[in-house]
């Protein structure tokens, strides 16, 4: 009598695979627990207990908001709306070619002037705008326009990698079907690449101004102009009153700004 052969039972991870997630995990814990430990050696808990008190006494001096204050502020205001379309122009400008010279279907060469191309707009994604204001307010000096250089070598990686990406993804038969008329290489970019990613682009660059408006509203803290330089100097002389209707007025020109830019972006994509 030969005995019946039963399939081995199915499991989702083997034994040993089971053990290396185990073992993971536990390095990720030991990982966590050492970080923490890092980042609080310096930390004087006395004063993490006594700040949910502290935090209420600047909230109750901050209000009312000081009404009196804002007509002070729409100059300021004003340098940071241009501070921000400024900038934003800038990093077009600067993100345009360098998007075309990035996409694999537009770069005349893919072995040098392609990663060169990527590493530019890595590179300017990578510092923060209230990075690059610091420099540039050194070698500028104070003032917006340190602050519209900042925003637009700022918008340079985000405007070129959205770009790129979007010529890469053209249709290749509308590219083709212009090329077959005997176009030259700049008719080719013109009918068949253009056309296809000016949506694109157009939402692209609202997007970015809209984004570009909430950071030019915080580069003054570094002083390169704007409502962020009202509000350090408000911050400097403890004058919280002022400080919430900087804060509001902030506020209000975001959501403004968030409005006016999917309206836009609606409209053209």
């Amino acid at each position: 009598m030969t005995e019946t052969a039963f399939p081995a039972r199915w499991e989702h991870r083997s034994r040993g695979a089971r053990l290396a997630l185990w073992f993971g995990w536990l390095g990720l814990v030991a990982l966590f627990v050492w970080c923490w430990q890092v980042m609080t050696e310096t930390t004087i808990w006395t004063f993490v207990a006594d700040a949910p008190r502290q935090a209420a006494d600047i909230g109750d001096r901050m209000f009312p908001p000081r009404l009196s204050y804002l007509p002070e502020l729409l100059v300021p205001l004003w340098d940071t709306l241009n501070m921000a379309t400024l900038g934003t122009l800038l990093g077009v400008i600067l993100a345009v070619p360098t998007a075309f010279l990035a996409a694999r279907n537009t770069t005349p060469s893919a072995l040098l002037l392609r990663p060169v191309a990527l590493f530019v707009i890595v590179a300017s994604r990578s510092i923060n705008s209230l990075i690059w204001a610091l420099l540039l307010v050194a070698i500028l000096g104070p003032g917006i326009l340190a602050g519209i250089v900042a925003i637009g070598l700022r918008s340079v990686g985000f405007i070129g990698k959205l770009l790129y990406e979007a010529i890469e993804e053209t249709d290749v038969r509308q590219i083709e079907a212009v090329r077959a008329t005997g176009a030259s290489p700049s008719q080719v970019l013109d009918y068949g690449i253009v056309p296809q990613i000016l949506p694109a682009f157009w939402g692209i660059t609202v997007f970015r101004w809209d984004i570009n408006i909430r950071e030019s509203a915080i580069l003054g803290l570094v002083g390169a102009g704007g409502l962020g330089l009202k509000l350090n100097a408000s911050l400097n002389v403890l004058a919280w009153p002022q400080v919430t209707m900087i804060l509001l007025v902030i506020l209000a020109t975001v959501v403004l700004s968030e409005w006016v830019s999917a309206r836009v972006r609606a409209a053209v994509i």
